[in-house]
C-alpha cells in the first residue's frame, strides 16, 4: 500500500485523526499503555505520538508526513477557526493524557477538581466584573495583571474575590483623602 506523503492533510483527515485519537485515549488499555511507558522512564509523549503514527497508517498516510503536516496546521489552516479550535482541543487532549500517565490517576483527578474549582472562581469574577462600568472593569483587570505578576503567573492568582473588587472599585469611587 502506497502512503500519502505529500501536499497537506485535509481538514476531514485532520477531523478524523482529531476524533480517532481522543477515542482510543480515552480508553483505559490505552491510558494503561501510556502510564506503563511512564512507569519504565519512556517520555508519555513519546507513547501519544506513537497512537497518533498508527493512526495515520490507519488512514492510508506516512506518519513521518502525517506528524510533519501538524506542525503546520497553524499556517495552513490559520483562517478555519472551527478547526483551530479542534487541534488546540486536539493538543490539549494529548497533553492531559500525558498527564493523567505521569500523575496518575488520583493526583490526575484532584488537580483536574481544583483546575474545575479555579475556573469556577475566575467565571463568578466575571461574571461580577459586569455589574461595574468599563473603566472600574478595567482597573479590575490591571489589579489581577499585577497580583498574577506578584505570584509568578501561579493560577491561584488567576481571581479576585467578590470582596476584593467591591474593595477595589469602592477605593476607585472615594480616594482616601490626602492632605497637600
Amino acid at each position: 500500500m502506497e502512503y500519502q506523503s505529500s501536499g497537506m492533510l485535509s481538514i476531514d483527515q485532520l477531523l478524523h485523526l482529531f476524533n480517532r485519537f481522543s477515542f482510543l485515549t480515552s480508553h483505559p488499555d490505552v491510558k494503561k499503555r501510556i502510564a506503563d511507558a511512564v512507569n519504565d522512564k519512556q517520555e508519555a509523549v513519546a507513547v501519544t505520538t506513537a497512537i497518533q503514527e498508527e493512526i495515520f497508517l490507519e488512514m492510508g498516510v506516512d506518519p513521518r508526513f502525517g506528524l510533519a503536516c501538524l506542525g503546520k496546521v497553524n499556517m495552513a489552516y490559520e483562517n478555519n477557526q472551527d478547526l483551530m479550535i479542534r487541534f488546540y482541543e486536539f493538543v490539549a487532549n494529548e497533553e492531559m493524557a500525558c498527564e493523567e500517565a505521569e500523575l496518575g490517576p488520583d493526583k490526575f483527578a484532584e488537580k483536574t477538581e481544583m483546575q474545575k474549582k479555579l475556573q469556577e472562581q475566575q467565571l463568578e469574577m466575571l461574571k461580577h466584573m459586569r455589574n461595574f462600568h468599563v473603566d472600574d472593569q478595567s482597573a479590575i483587570l490591571e489589579k489581577l495583571r499585577q497580583q498574577m505578576e506578584e505570584a509568578n503567573f501561579d493560577s491561584e492568582a488567576s481571581f479576585l474575590s467578590v470582596e476584593q473588587i467591591q474593595d477595589l472599585v469602592r477605593r476607585r469611587v472615594s480616594p482616601v483623602f490626602k492632605p497637600s
